[in-house]
């Protein structure tokens, strides 16, 4: 039987396979495109989470303008450093009072690392940690309204269809991205970074 074996012989020298160090190159790319690839994808969904509080806010200011005009209610949002809550004026009794028993517009409260920055005509305005507690008895809001300290909200959503125009940067601590809610002077509700975005 003859022998098939190969009539060309291989240097002694030449290895077929990979060396150690290109192994190790090719484990630390594929290392810095995985940490690359998994840290745009936490920034864009911590994007996300900041535009989704955003326009929920937009969102719920739009639906409190609209029962405003429909329902002959006058509303107002009071900011806080770290959420918000609607307020409705009573005629009867000619102050804000709190809003019971609607789902829609009860309290909210912003995510652990995210908080508010307000401006009410170009001035910052100093946001509370809790809701201002809104007397029920007619003898404290007289003593309220003597010692000058009446209970107001930040902006108002009137039942004619006037809204407050304000400023209100929502921002990420963690890394201070924000993004910026405005209610225009012609009611829009209006969402953005740029000042291009609110002209």
């Amino acid at each position: 039987m003859r022998d098939r074996r190969r009539s060309w012989s291989q240097p002694e020298n030449l290895s077929s396979g990979f060396t150690l160090i290109e192994i190790l190159v090719v484990v630390v790319i594929v290392g810095i495109v995985s940490s690359i690839v998994l840290l745009s994808m936490g920034t864009l969904r911590d994007d996300r989470d900041l535009q989704q509080e955003a326009y929920r806010m937009a969102s719920l200011i739009e639906l409190a303008a609209d029962e405003a005009e429909l329902q002959g209610r006058d509303f107002g949002i009071e900011i806080l450093r770290r959420g918000y809550r609607f307020v409705e004026y009573d005629p009867f009794t000619d102050r804000w009072v709190n809003i019971v028993g609607d789902e829609v517009l009860r309290q909210r409260t912003l995510p652990e690392d995210f908080d508010f920055e307000l401006f009410v005509e170009d001035r910052r305005i100093t946001l509370a940690d809790q809701a201002a507690e809104i007397q029920d008895d007619d003898d404290d809001d007289e003593k309220d309204r003597v010692n000058g300290d009446v209970y107001a909200p930040h902006a108002l959503l009137l039942s004619s269809g006037d809204l407050s125009p304000i400023k209100l940067t929502l921002r990420r601590l963690t890394d201070d991205a924000e993004l910026q809610l405005r209610i225009m002077p012609n009611g829009e509700v209006r969402i953005g970074t740029e000042e291009a975005d609110f002209e």
